[in-house]
């Protein structure tokens, strides 16, 4: 804000915003600590293996809960 009470404008083209936008979205991708492929595929077991555990749960309770209910309203 000037002394004046005036509001400056930036005076900025929108396509030097939107390329300096992606310079510096490059730039944060290169600075980013990737995992290595060990640590990925790890990762990747992990979750895979969790899910199916929890698939066979819902699987067991969902089985489990209709034959409770198909007794129930025999």
């Amino acid at each position: 804000m000037a002394d004046n009470g005036k509001i400056e404008e930036m005076k900025e083209s929108p396509s030097k915003g939107l390329i300096g936008f992606f310079k510096e979205l490059r730039a944060e991708i290169h600075r980013i600590t990737w995992p290595s492929k060990i640590d990925t595929k790890k990762a990747t077991i992990s979750v895979t293996v969790f899910c199916v555990i929890y698939i066979v749960i819902i699987a067991i309770l969902d089985f489990g809960f209709d034959n409770l209910f198909k007794v129930i309203f025999k």
